[in-house]
Formats: structure tokens, sequence, C-alpha cells
């Protein structure tokens, strides 16, 4: 393991998982865990700048770590933590802000949507890019696989890393490097934007036959077209371009057996996941005792990159 580069992401515990959150990252992740030193985290000091109930946070947190597992990702191969049991990253965090700028930071591209809608921004997300940092450079990553809109987070990552060895006069951080899959950079939803929870646009990653069925037949679709194009672009992820070329070619202008023949690829799919998801979902202890372990191991090692962050920074006395 000590010869792998090391491969680091997480993601926000803000509400039920779904399937644009598996081909977008958690594939990725899956496919992955062999061939580097993994760390994979529940990014839960993220989502309190937009959950703030306490019930509501444990929940996600716990179902993200059972999503985590249910999708293939080995306990015994990965490092999987809670970004909170690594409080070193909050402390880098802060050492990252007293050298980066407002104006730099202005330019993030969730604070400008934030400020285009006119939105009430707190601190969290304007500073939210600088602990996406800190989670990336305390671990040593090599490669974060992350969604084609986030690569401006690691370009912010690899700025700081460069910044900071920069003015302290040490090679401290590796400068990290996105790994974005083309093909998946941006999932689908039912209306044919992204997919995300806050369009109300998803297909739950453990849905019941029934939600799947709810959610596929209510794919925005163009009737003027040869072609239902949102079901085709979400029907790629599941099949080759080969097969459904000649499944639409076959049925072209018969939108409601396209659409049944996408909910069954989709059930066929997601019916293991489930099965995995409800065994895990009966076993809290030992997903309660992974994320344990995952966070001594990620505590351990961001507490030795501290160590040179202090000295290096001045903050240790000799």
């Amino acid at each position: 393991m000590a010869n792998k580069k090391i491969l680091l992401s997480g993601i926000k515990p803000t509400g039920e998982m779904h399937i644009g959150n598996y081909f977008g990252a958690l594939r990725q992740f899956v496919e992955l865990q062999d061939k580097y030193e993994t760390y994979i985290f529940v990014a839960d000091l993220h989502a309190l700048t937009t959950v703030q109930n306490r019930e509501e946070m444990q929940e996600n947190i716990f179902n993200t770590v059972v999503a985590y597992l249910a999708c293939g990702l080995d306990s015994e191969k990965v490092v999987l933590y809670k970004q909170s049991d690594v409080p070193q990253v909050t402390e880098l965090g802060w050492i990252f802000n007293c050298l980066t700028t407002m104006p730099y930071l202005m330019r993030a591209h969730a604070f400008k949507d934030a400020e285009a809608k006119n939105k009430e921004i707190n601190v969290g997300l304007f500073d939210y890019p600088m602990l996406m940092a800190a989670d990336i450079l305390i671990q040593d990553a090599d490669l974060v696989p992350v969604g084609q809109d986030q690569k401006q987070h690691i370009e912010i990552a690899r700025d700081t890393a460069e910044k900071f060895n920069r003015v302290f006069g040490a090679d401290v951080f590796k400068i990290p490097e996105p790994h974005i899959l083309d093909n998946v950079a941006v999932v689908p939803g039912t209306d044919g934007q992204k997919m995300s929870k806050s369009y109300n646009n998803i297909i739950p990653l453990f849905a019941t036959d029934e939600e799947i069925e709810k959610a596929v037949m209510g794919i925005v679709t163009d009737s003027g077209a040869g072609r239902p194009e949102n079901v085709y672009a979400m029907h790629k992820l599941f099949r080759s371009e080969a097969e459904l070329e000649k499944l639409y070619s076959e049925k072209e202008g018969r939108y409601k057996e396209l659409k049944e023949a996408l909910i069954e690829d989709v059930k066929t799919f997601i019916a293991p996941l489930r099965k995995k998801c409800d065994e895990l979902l009966e076993d809290r202890s030992t997903v309660l005792e992974i994320i344990r372990r995952g966070g001594e191991k990620a505590r351990a090692r961001a507490e030795e990159k501290m160590g040179k962050v202090r000295s290096i920074t001045g903050l240790t006395l000799q």
C-alpha cells in the first residue's frame, strides 16, 4: 500500500442518495479502491452549511456510510471516516484562511451562484473551498475523483498548496489532480437538468420498484422529437449506446415503451444495492465500528501532517 498513490474524496450527507451520486462518484470510488490507497469521507462539516437539525444530520451521516458500503466499498481496503472525526482539518482550514484573500474566494462557483440568487450566504458557504482544500491536502491526496462541477475546488486546493509551499519555503503539500470520467461527468435528472436533490429530479439509489416507476414515467419528454433525449441520456447509464440505438430505432416515437424498458433496467440495477442496504441498516453496530476505525486512521495521518505544518509556520515552540 505504501507504493500506491493516494486517492481521496467525499460526499455531503445532505439527504437521500440517488443514482447521480453513484454514477458521478460512488462507482469511481469502487472501481479505483484496489488501484489506490483510498480515503473516502462523509463531509458532515460541509453539510452544516445547510443541514442544521441534529436528528437529520445523524440519519444522513449514517445513511451515507451505508451507501458507501452497499455500493461496494471494502472497509478492509478503504479508510472510511467522518470529516468531523479529523479535527485537524478545521485547524488547517484556518491556516489556509490566513493565506487566502476574500476576492479570491469570491470567484468560487457556489458563492457566485448563491449571490446571483440573492441568497443569505453564511460564512461556512463562503469559506467552503478552504475546508475542502484542507480535506484534500491534509491526507496528501494525489488524486481526487469529482464531478465536472467540482473541478474548481481541486484547482483551489492546488493553488492553496502552491501558495503555502511558496510562502513558507518548503514542499509541505502535494499538488493534487482531479479525476473526472467525461461520460458521466454530469448525470441527468428526470427533468433533463443535472440530477440533484435540490431540483427534485432524482431517482433514489435504493428506490423501491414503485418509486422507480413513478420517477421514470415522470421524465420530461419533448413530443416533437424523434427520440426522447432525456430518457435516452439516462438510459446510457445502464446500457451501451449500440444496444440503445437498436432499441430506440425499433421503438421510435413509442415513448411509453421506451420508458418501460428504462424502468426494467433501473430495477435490475438497484435491486441488489437495495438488498445490501437493508442488510446494513439492520447491522448498525458494524457500520458504526467501521466509521470509528476509519476515523482513527485518518486522524493519525492528519496529525502527522499537522505536526509539520505547525513547525513550518512557527506555531510550535522549539
